[in-house]
């Protein structure tokens, strides 16, 4: 089956009993057993297991290539399950420009259970390579990063996993409709839910793929005894989001063309940060590894703090807000956002700087959005 058709059908059967073409919302917290050591179609107790959930976990593996899923209640929620693979001792391997709440995670929660994270300012596969200890046993990967756009060479660095050092890929920004890092060697397909594969803005989950049983059985202990798991309604809405991540990501990619087109020499704009024009330096990568681009976009505004401050109080169209990959188009504000965790001097050895803004280019008229820009930067 090709994408489009995968979301809508993988793993959502009609209802066997009512014929019900929408997977249903199993509102219980626990279920009824036929007896001792007999619970009904192994369905015993909410946290553990619920049809609704199961059924996204799936649609959620269909969609990445991969045999195993397991949802969560926040993408963080599914970042720490693969932490929790660790042990005090081991080494995390990224790049500085990793997502902010990552970069916490790791710097403020697991670096005192004895967890080591470095992360390079490369984002090459010999960086990585040259990166690699006795004690490395993961390799994080985002591509496109956030929010600086970087590409880093999936299968390169896949080329250094082993059974010690496991590779993982956020594919947050790309969704699997533009990217499955399964299929170029990644161990483990992280998501947050919440953005595009989701859509609409109005739920918090998370997830991830894998096509290891060790490592999914794992994760699937963590996810039980942590709890952090997504009601039956969020994942309905993820799945309701899902069924149509083809067509919203073909005009969200559309959008971000043109959107990128606006913004791209014009005077009041410095640097431009989208792989989806020829002249990024991350750009032939990829498009060796990825079907499209995503609606996201960064670039740095010519005046700083200020100049972002009037361009934000101009938008119209555009909501300033935190998040992306839902139908509207949102801009952030990294240094004061999504990367506000990370010191100043690290945000700044990164780039991102004061005057750097976030697009995420929503589904609205193409023209809209771009005159919404240029009236703003005006």
């Amino acid at each position: 089956m090709k994408p489009g058709t995968r979301y809508v059908h993988e793993s959502q059967e009609p209802d066997a009993f009512t014929g019900a073409v929408t997977v249903p919302i199993t509102l219980t917290s626990t279920f009824k057993q036929d007896g001792v050591g007999k619970p009904r179609a192994g369905w015993e107790y909410g946290r553990t297991g619920n049809p609704s959930r199961k059924s996204l976990e799936g649609a959620i593996a269909a969609a990445e290539n991969g045999t195993h899923g397991l949802c969560f209640a926040s993408g963080s929620a599914a970042t720490a399950a693969v932490f929790n693979l660790l042990q005090p001792g081991d080494e995390v391997v990224s790049t500085m420009d990793v997502y902010g709440g990552t970069w916490r995670m790791l710097r403020k929660v697991y670096e005192k259970y004895g967890i080591k994270a470095r992360f390079l300012d490369s984002h090459s596969a010999d960086s990585f390579k040259e990166s690699l200890t006795a004690r490395t046993r993961l390799m994080w990967v985002e591509t496109p990063t956030n929010p600086m756009m970087n590409i880093v060479d999936i299968a390169a660095v896949a080329g250094l996993r082993s059974r010690q050092t496991l590779l993982v890929v956020d594919n947050t920004f790309a969704s699997p409709y533009f990217q499955n890092p399964l299929d170029l060697g990644a161990d483990i397909v992280v998501h947050s839910t919440t953005k595009y594969i989701g859509g609409h803005s109005d739920v918090i989950g998370g997830a991830l793929v894998t096509n290891d049983a060790e490592i999914y059985e794992a994760c699937r202990f963590y996810q039980n005894a942590a709890g952090g798991v997504p009601s039956p309604f969020d994942s309905f809405l993820v799945q309701r989001g899902l069924k149509t991540l083809a067509v919203r990501m073909e005009r969200h990619q559309a959008n971000a063309f043109e959107v990128a087109s606006v913004l791209k020499g014009h005077a009041k704009v410095g640097r431009l940060f989208f792989p989806g024009f020829a002249d990024h330096p991350g750009h032939a990568a990829a498009k060796r590894q990825m079907r499209g681009f995503p609606g996201m976009i960064s670039f740095e505004l010519n005046g700083g703090r200020p100049a972002v401050e009037r361009f934000v109080q101009r938008l119209k169209l555009f909501t300033f807000a935190e998040s992306l990959g839902g139908v509207e188009s949102l801009a952030c504000h990294p240094t004061t956002m999504t990367h506000g965790a990370i010191p100043q001097a690290d945000r700044e050895r990164i780039g991102i700087t004061e005057g750097l803004m976030r697009l995420s280019v929503g589904i609205e008229d193409a023209e809209d959005l771009k005159e919404d820009i240029r009236q703003a930067l005006q």
